[in-house]
């Protein structure tokens, strides 16, 4: 029988800390109802202690999920683990996951500690977590660079303490294949109790190393593969769940290994996750890419119309990416639309699904084809939005190369309409100078950034911009067939975002 591996989705901590990556509450909840669908055995919600916001999201994440545990993160002191207990107290099968460095560089130059106080530390720690609950895991940040023999001590002590889950980070993704799984061959072989903890492996991937360390750490006896979708985290990221999770289904004749992750809900996770962050995934990304199956060498393409295998190792059916291109069309029905929609992962109430169809036809009245991707869009930009204080009513445009551009823009503003006009550059800075006239604001465009959702002639344009003003940030995204409306709306979602934020006077909104 195949050993199970667990999988532990840090997505909403760790690769929450990728710049500009923050999610705000009900955002949270989203992704981890899509985990739930993953069927990932641990997901980690985030740092209660951080803020204010990171406490009410991980609260919120552990009372709204039943069928997986969460974790919250505490550094290894008394009011950290106090604080994350709070969070997840309500949860189904909560989980405290406390940490502090081992390498002597994090001993002398962080934590200014020498490594009996650590120990002692990391010991008092997980006893603490233990008044709480038994489900609590300990991680050795930084233990790739730490002393071995010092790491053998810690792991031993810390599972004397209580803790069931014991993490090996790879903190500044330091290490290659041989080298980690050597050492997690090690702790097993030297830690005396290592038996009575599962072993965990947390891999980053500066060296872009972190799914082949994570595998050789699995197949050297780690139990648990710590992970986020899309590989997203802080610097070069961490280890991509959908990397490891189909490495290991796909080479089943080397890797005598088994997940319970439902696979075909991979490309729906990656789809999610790109579209709360604003990170969008390069096309030649492993897995989820728009390139993963695709195929434009002559050879290629005549070897899998004959036979698939031929350049295909898995079916795009098997990570969930819809086989047909032409998804639905200008003749399809509600009921058609409800289940594709149901397909790719949404739960919309009548209202919205009503609200999302409207837009659909007009759209499929532009467009020859509707994609996967032109229905994300379409629920992004018309249903999963905050209350809105100003809305874009139409938008009129004059630019050539004879003439300076101009915008017309038709806005509603606390539900009055208004009407300016601008002049720029371009047509997009015009039309943005006339909406920051009519909104009054005091924020500064820090990015802008366009990508075509779909292909052909016809696609939708998204445009993602990020809005700054009194030292916070926020995410803007607007699709259209026209771009310079969806860079309207795109900045009118910040704005509206910016407006959100004031009012709510919340840091962790994107």
């Amino acid at each position: 029988m195949k050993k199970n591996i667990k999988i532990f989705d840090t997505t909403m901590r760790d690769g929450e800390q990728s710049p500009g990556a923050s999610m705000n509450m009900d955002e949270k909840v989203r992704v981890a109802h899509e985990l739930e669908k993953l069927k990932v055995d641990i997901m980690e919600a985030g740092f209660p202690i951080a803020s204010e916001g990171d406490f009410e999201a991980v609260r919120k994440v552990a009372k709204a999920v039943k069928d997986a545990q969460v974790a919250g993160l505490a550094r290894a002191n008394m009011k950290d683990i106090d604080r994350a207990w709070e969070a997840l107290k309500y949860g189904a099968c909560p989980r405290i996951h406390t940490f502090i460095a081992t390498s002597d560089i994090h001993l002398k130059h962080k934590l200014k500690k020498s490594r009996d106080e650590v120990v002692e530390a990391a010991v008092a720690a997980v006893k603490h977590a233990r008044k709480y609950t038994d489900n609590v895991e300990f991680s050795a940040e930084d233990a790739v660079r730490s002393d071995l023999d010092y790491l053998c001590r810690v792991v031993e002590a810390v599972i004397a303490a209580g803790a069931k889950t014991v993490n090996i980070p790879d903190t500044v993704g330091y290490a290659i294949p041989s080298e980690f799984g050597k050492l997690i061959a090690t702790l097993h072989s030297r830690v005396p109790n290592i038996d009575e903890a599962v072993i965990s492996v947390h891999c980053h991937n500066d060296l872009g190393l972190a799914v082949a360390n994570s595998i050789a750490a699995i197949e050297n006896g780690a139990g648990q593969v710590e992970c986020t979708v899309n590989g997203i985290g802080e610097r070069a990221g961490n280890a991509s769940l959908e990397e490891i999770v189909m490495a290991i289904r796909t080479r089943g004749d080397i890797l005598g290994y088994t997940t319970g992750i439902e696979t075909e809900h991979l490309y729906p996770a990656s789809r999610l996750i790109t579209h709360i962050t604003g990170m969008v995934v390069q096309p030649n990304k492993a897995i989820v890419g728009a390139n993963a199956f695709a195929h434009e060498a002559g050879i290629h393409q005549d070897g899998v119309l004959k036979e698939k295998s031929t350049y295909e190792i898995m079916t795009p059916e098997s990570v969930g990416v819809s086989h047909n291109l032409l998804v639905l069309g200008k003749h399809s029905g509600r009921h058609a639309f409800r289940e594709r929609i149901k397909e790719l992962g949404y739960e919309l109430s009548d209202e919205n699904i009503e609200k999302a169809f409207v837009r659909f036809k007009s759209l499929a009245d532009k467009k020859k084809e509707i994609f996967d991707e032109d229905l994300d869009a379409i629920i992004a930009d018309e249903i999963i939005r905050i209350e809105e204080k100003y809305k874009l009513l139409s938008l009129n445009v004059n630019s050539g190369t004879i003439s300076d551009p101009t915008a017309t823009v038709h806005m509603e503003i606390n539900g009055l309409a208004k009407e300016d006009s601008g002049t720029g550059v371009g047509p997009v800075d015009a039309a943005y100078e006339a909406i920051a006239r009519m909104t009054e604001t005091k924020s500064k465009l820090v990015r802008y950034s366009v990508s075509s959702i779909t292909s052909g002639m016809d696609a939708q344009g998204e445009v993602t911009v990020r809005v700054e003003e009194a030292g916070k940030t926020v995410l803007g995204q607007g699709a259209h067939t026209d771009i310079i409306v969806a860079s309207a709306k795109a900045y009118i979602n910040a704005l509206n975002k910016l407006e959100y934020r004031k009012q709510k006077v919340w840091s962790d909104l994107p």
